[in-house]
């Protein structure tokens, strides 16, 4: 449905509804804006009249997080991307998360949007994406397809980029369980060096603990499995209110930020939980990069579960 009046900065509005849970599908990056259950947020999102801050549930590819000096090689091309993160001269978040994608198949208890990307100087493959966002009694459920539309392999990585909240909790309050058993190291540009092990550091969230004062925009990898070879991150409150953040296996890596460097109330009111295929400047270092052949479809879900 969309909005009377003004124009919304995130585009037109899907709402979906299904056993007390309620999420608000945007049209602008196909990502999400609100969800929540019986009346309780449990994502940190924004307003219809906002431009989206922070990249808040953004969708998030043909890469997650930043590509040093936008710069890299595949194959025999050397290509130069837009730097989206002049500050930093970085290459960040993609190519998605500010573009219109289209309505493909609505009912009331999902939406499925998409956008083909067309080939550009700095990325020159065509990739048709995906996204089924859907609400139900197990909660929060996305459902990612990617296909690329070129004659030749493509390089691929995808992230989301959803913050969560408990109701009655800051950040330093919350019980982090994190089920990465490295981290990768960053420079003062955010970008990769080295990676190294949690066990008997600050970092070390594999049993859960406080967050406290801990300052995390942090990437962790060599993640302890689900049975089901997926992957959870569990947010606690000292009121025992919880929400598992889950990924399956397409799914390697859980960036954790805790918006230290936000502006306003938006500071350290939210932890970002997302789900990534691969680290930051993995088109340089090719860390966990997919190439993606001519004609492939990749495929990643990951949701939200409120409770224990």
């Amino acid at each position: 449905m969309e909005n009377a009046g003004s124009p919304s900065p995130s585009g037109t509005q899907w709402t979906i509804a299904a056993d007390g849970h309620e999420a608000v599908v945007v049209e602008v990056g196909g990502g999400l804006r609100t969800y929540r259950q019986d009346g309780v947020d449990h994502l940190d999102g924004y307003e219809a009249d906002e431009l989206c801050p922070g990249s808040a549930g953004h969708v998030l590819a043909p890469w997650p997080n930043r590509i040093r000096d936008g710069a890299y090689t595949f194959g025999e091309r050397t290509l130069q991307l837009d730097l989206s993160e002049p500050a930093r001269h970085n290459a960040i978040h993609g190519l998605v998360n500010w573009v219109a994608w289209e309505l493909i198949e609505q009912a009331p208890d999902a939406v499925t949007v998409g956008y083909d990307l067309p080939p550009s100087p700095g990325y020159p493959w065509a990739l048709r994406l995906r996204t089924r966002w859907s609400v139900g009694a197990d909660g929060l459920r996305a459902e990612h397809e990617v296909t690329n539309r070129s004659g030749e392999p493509a390089p691929f990585g995808f992230s989301v980029h959803p913050y969560l909240r408990l109701p009655k909790a800051g950040v330093a309050e919350v019980s982090l369980r994190v089920p990465g058993r490295t981290r990768v190291l960053l420079d003062n540009r955010l970008l990769p060096v080295a990676a190294t092990e949690v066990a008997g550091t600050e970092y070390d969230f594999t049993e859960p603990r406080p967050i406290g004062e801990a300052v995390l925009d942090v990437a962790f990898g060599d993640l302890v499995r689900d049975a089901d070879g997926g992957s959870t991150v569990t947010l606690t409150g000292p009121d025992d209110s919880a929400l598992q953040v889950w990924a399956d296996r397409a799914f390697g890596w859980w960036q954790v930020f805790t918006g230290d460097t936000l502006t306003g109330e938006r500071r350290r009111r939210s932890v970002a939980v997302e789900p990534m295929t691969c680290p930051a400047d993995a088109f340089r270092s090719g860390k966990d990069l997919i190439s993606l052949a001519p004609g492939e479809t990749w495929r990643g879900a990951w949701g939200i579960r409120p409770g224990a």
